[in-house]
């Protein structure tokens, strides 16, 4: 085994019969080979670019993300979006989580009082579907933030399997306007 140095400017090495010259100065350090991202779980800061048409590890091409909506972005849609119905249930004191969705429906089995909702965000809107009981009919109350025309809180439609609507628009914490379209048939 020899010990030293060598100065070279190329590297000639055999390739099955061609030689293939390198040069020394195109050959990264262990500095900047250390310096990049690891191919297994690497981690990245700031903008990462992807070019046009790459495959990224399986998971997608930089063509199908750009058929994806962003939540940081101003977006139009060419087709029709749906939000899901959140089933609402019981009576007495009811207190809808407005992070689980934006409608929701419920049949009403007793006297219901609409507390004010857990998570309320500015510009959130919606519906909520309300449907008496086939026998027996219960009245509606609600929580101080919700607002209505007039100043005036509705009570559910006193008929049996009446259908009513609420639409809402969350305005802040503590303020829900909203409308109930009543009787819906």
């Amino acid at each position: 085994m020899a010990y030293g140095s060598l100065k070279i400017d190329t590297l000639i090495y055999d390739n099955s019969g061609s030689d293939v010259s390198v040069a020394i100065s195109g050959i990264p350090s262990a500095t900047l080979i250390n310096a990049k991202a690891p191919i297994a779980s690497p981690t990245f800061t700031g903008t990462v670019t992807i070019p046009s048409g790459a495959s990224i590890s399986g998971y997608a091409t930089t063509a199908s993300l750009s058929n994806h909506a962003e939540t940081d972005q101003n977006q139009t849609f060419t087709k029709a979006q749906r939000g899901s119905i959140t089933a609402l249930s019981g009576a007495g004191t009811l207190t809808a989580d407005f992070a689980l969705s934006n409608n929701f429906s419920i049949t009403l089995s007793g006297a219901t009082t609409f507390a004010n909702p857990s998570n309320l965000v500015a510009g959130q809107a919606g519906c909520i579907v309300i449907t008496q009981g086939s026998s027996s009919l219960y009245s509606l109350s609600w929580g101080s933030n919700w607002k209505f025309v007039g100043g005036t809180a509705p009570d559910a439609t006193q008929s049996a399997s009446a259908v009513d609507l609420l639409a809402y628009f969350v305005e802040s914490s503590s303020r829900i306007t909203a409308r109930l379209l009543a009787d819906v048939k």
